[in-house]
């Protein structure tokens, strides 16, 4: 089964490479990614661009928009980014930067994450108003960061998947994805995604583990069934995207997981097709 995961990093981030000594296990390298997506039929990623100025410093308000991806100088082949942005640092030499990068990028560059939570700044806060301009001029999509944050800085009430409604109200043609459906508000995330229509869903870092901790909690029917009965309310795949948040879980581990929350009949989409048309991948669906 050819997977599109649509939601990684490639970025050195202190607490990111941390965890991929310590809590995921996985080689946080360019062999290593080139490893584990060839091992599981991952033929595309789709990258949050991300970086800090400080080792261990993200959230940080000091990098400059917009964040790309720094493990290696070019990105590694079959991978797409989505800009990172910073709210503290939309200057117009930022805009006028990061405008460029996607005038220039020939495709590559397919979005724009904003890190809501990690950052202290609602979504729909005036401030990110010339981002949304430019992502629905360039026809690109919208990656929100929704639900728990990895740092222990960031702040929940910016991230709760229900500010998403606001955006997708104000901004009708902007395609949006809450990235880790809210978790662990999930139900939340999904009505937003029911009652809007440019509202989409990914299922990456539901959780930050090891492959032996995933296998574990892929037989605990509290958990399994939480995330199902959320999608269950959704009703309609042709929404959810599958990713992973590498390399904060190995891939391997979570496509089996993630297998276990999706009908067979849905994974051709939720797998690999949604990503194509959300994120308007240049890939034969």
């Amino acid at each position: 089964m050819k997977i599109i995961d649509s939601h990684i990093h490639y970025s050195r981030i202190a607490s990111f490479e941390d965890c991929a000594r310590h809590t995921s296990m996985v080689d946080y390298t360019e062999e290593g990614y080139l490893k584990e997506a060839g091992a599981n039929e991952v033929v595309h990623t789709i990258c949050m661009g991300l970086t800090e100025s400080t080792p261990a410093g993200f959230p940080d308000v000091g990098v400059q928009t917009p964040m790309g991806a720094d493990i290696t100088e070019k990105l590694p082949p079959d991978m797409s980014l989505c800009l990172g942005i910073n709210p503290h640092n939309l200057s117009k030499r930022c805009l006028s930067e990061t405008e460029e990068q996607i005038t220039n990028s020939t495709g590559g560059i397919v979005g724009m994450k904003i890190y809501a939570g990690y950052y202290h700044v609602y979504i729909n806060d005036p401030v990110y108003d010339p981002v949304y301009k430019l992502a629905e001029k360039h026809d690109l999509t919208i990656a929100v960061h929704t639900g728990e944050t990895y740092s222990a800085r960031g702040l929940l009430k910016y991230s709760h998947p229900l500010n998403i409604d606001e955006l997708a109200v104000a901004h009708p043609t902007l395609r949006i994805v809450a990235c880790h459906m809210g978790v662990p508000w999930v139900i939340d995330a999904c009505e937003v995604a029911v009652k809007n229509a440019n509202v989409y869903l990914d299922i990456s870092g539901l959780f930050t583990a090891s492959a032996e901790y995933i296998s574990r909690q892929s037989l605990n029917p509290l958990l399994i069934d939480r995330y199902r009965q959320a999608l269950a309310y959704l009703d309609n795949y042709d929404k959810v995207l599958y990713g992973t948040d590498w390399p904060l879980v190995p891939m391997g581990a979570y496509i089996d997981f993630c297998r276990k929350l999706v009908p067979p009949d849905a994974y051709d989409k939720v797998f690999y097709k949604n990503a194509i048309g959300v994120y308007r991948l240049d890939i034969e669906e």
